[in-house]
């Protein structure tokens, strides 16, 4: 089977995550083929904000709480304890940008799992940036002023593997 096919059904959402950071060479390599997804009109609308520091994270994390009415849960963390994650916000006059934010999302997770790191898409991020704890954060991570958040992903090495769990059936049709 084709390389590209088997990571495609390989991979997994990651929810448990070693300590070890990932490689900056391998950081590099995952957000260039976020660089690299499909955009409508090749407006390629994104801005990645890459966090790997703890205490961001863990301010993050506290307005993912808020937002997910999960304050008094001090085990709760919406990253799985991922030791990096990236942020995609896109420019919000562009009309596909929600899509192409997914779309650079996807390619992201799958470069992840080529190279052996978990990921898992992280919507929750959103709802915290929402809050009062996450709006006092949002100028430091360097989203360009009329960009939205479409999502996160979290990555780091995976502390355990996942399986498949099975696919639904009767979600194609062809007609020729």
């Amino acid at each position: 089977m084709n390389e590209a096919i088997k990571t495609i059904l390989n991979r997994r959402s990651t929810r448990k995550y070693t300590e070890k950071q990932i490689k900056d060479e391998e950081l590099e390599t995952i957000l260039e083929a976020g660089r690299f997804a499909p955009s409508g009109m090749n407006k390629q609308p994104w801005h990645f904000t890459v966090v790997q520091n703890k205490e961001i994270l863990h301010k993050i994390n506290e307005g993912c709480k808020i937002a997910m009415q999960r304050s008094a849960d001090d085990k709760f963390n919406a990253f799985y304890n991922a030791p990096t994650v990236i942020i995609v916000a896109c420019d919000e006059n562009v009309i596909t940008s929600q899509f192409d934010g997914a779309l650079a999302l996807g390619n992201m997770f799958l470069a992840a799992e080529a190279l052996g790191i978990g990921s898992c898409w992280i919507h929750a991020i959103k709802f915290s940036l929402e809050t009062e704890v996450g709006k006092s954060i949002l100028k430091d991570l360097g989203i360009p002023e009329g960009y939205t958040v479409v999502g996160s992903g979290a990555f780091g090495y995976k502390a355990m593997e996942s399986q498949a769990p099975p696919r639904k059936e009767g979600t194609v049709t062809i007609l020729k």
